[in-house]
């Protein structure tokens, strides 16, 4: 089979970690008799240093005109003083809405192999965790209304959570589907002791919930998920959450992991193309360096092959093949807890992964 692969490099390590994902496709390709062909598209702020806008229409049409798209990162310092509507993320949040993504899947376990990069208590890491967050995509305060006006005190500036039935509706049958695949039990994190959103969002969950009854639902105050992450991550299976709250939660789910550099997402809509990506940044300090950890965008990579491809003996290849690096003891910077050991760059831990597909 032959696929068409938009590549959304990016900025800072972007370049670098996406070549990564795009090596290992190709020793996936060889392996099982597929092609795989690349196209490349600029966004985020190489994308404004290139033409003045974050995310160029030639952009937007040529993702939607691939099987899938595959995302590196984007932003850095160099445009932070930038107005926030020509601000490097802008492009994310046009692409997620550009291609109707309204899904997040943030993934999050532990390695054994890495329990001792893990900041959680012994007695608690033992216990092991594997959850996958369901993050709501394009709804919420990172959409609504926004500006500034002025206010009681003055100057003041505003930005709008608001929800339909619909968006929640549609996010919850994703996350009750996952769970069914799982171990069918689901958490819906909301804030409903304060916000209206909250109450809409934990109402339609549960009148969603009855169409599955063969999962349990329950529901969690954001600030109690927050902390019961840190206390017990083994409790968790699935959890659905509004897009503010899952952004920050998911960030906080990653440390548990060991490292950001670990995590990979697939954001997804009603058709087959998706867009994946690392949840990590785009790491300017170490840009150019060959010092970045390939694996979050690698295991993004086998997300698409999943998700996107229907190609799951591929994904499992790429999944096993990280797992039985890390394993033997194989290690970037991130994720390096023995001093005396000397961290793999990102193109030699590729290499490895690569050795083992």
């Amino acid at each position: 089979m032959t696929y068409n692969i938009a590549l959304v490099k990016g900025d800072g390590i972007g370049p670098e970690i996406v070549e990564s994902a795009v090596r290992v496709l190709e020793k996936v390709g060889e392996k099982y008799g597929h092609t795989f062909n690349f196209t490349s598209y600029l966004a985020g702020g190489c994308a404004i240093d290139a033409c003045g806008k974050p995310l160029p229409e030639e952009t937007v049409e040529g993702c939607k005109n691939s099987d899938s798209v595959l995302l590196g990162a984007v932003g850095g310092p160099k445009w932070d003083t930038l107005p926030g509507n020509i601000r490097p993320e802008k492009a994310l949040l046009g692409l997620r809405a550009a291609l109707g993504l309204y899904t997040n899947l943030r993934p999050a376990r532990i390695f054994p192999a890495l329990k001792s990069a893990c900041a959680l208590r012994p007695d608690i890491i033992d216990r092991g965790f594997d959850l996958v967050i369901v993050r709501e995509l394009t709804g919420g305060i990172y959409f609504g209304d926004r500006g500034r006006r002025e206010g009681k005190y003055g100057p003041e500036a505003y930005d709008t959570e608001a929800y339909s039935v619909m968006e929640v509706e549609r996010i919850a049958r994703v996350a009750f589907e996952t769970a069914q695949k799982r171990r069918k039990n689901v958490v819906s994190i909301d804030k409903a002791n304060v916000l209206e959103t909250s109450r809409l969002w934990r109402e339609t969950v549960h009148r969603i919930a009855a169409e599955y009854p063969d999962v349990e639902v329950s529901d969690m105050l954001v600030d109690n998920a927050a902390m019961q992450l840190i206390r017990d991550p083994s409790r968790f299976d699935v959890v659905v959450t509004s897009n503010m709250f899952g952004d920050i939660l998911s960030d906080e789910a990653s440390q548990i992991t060991g490292s950001i550099g670990l995590l990979a997402s697939a954001s997804l809509g009603a058709t087959k193309c998706g867009l994946y990506e690392p949840i990590h940044g785009s790491a300017p300090d170490i840009a150019g360096q060959n010092k970045a950890n390939p694996i979050a965008t690698i295991l993004s990579a086998a997300m698409m092959l999943r998700y996107s491809l229907d190609l799951p003996a591929e994904a499992d290849a790429i999944e096993n093949a990280v797992a039985g690096v890390i394993e033997d003891g194989y290690r970037t910077a991130d994720i390096l807890t023995d001093p005396a050991m000397e961290p793999l760059t990102c193109t030699a831990m590729t290499e490895k992964i690569m050795e083992r597909i």
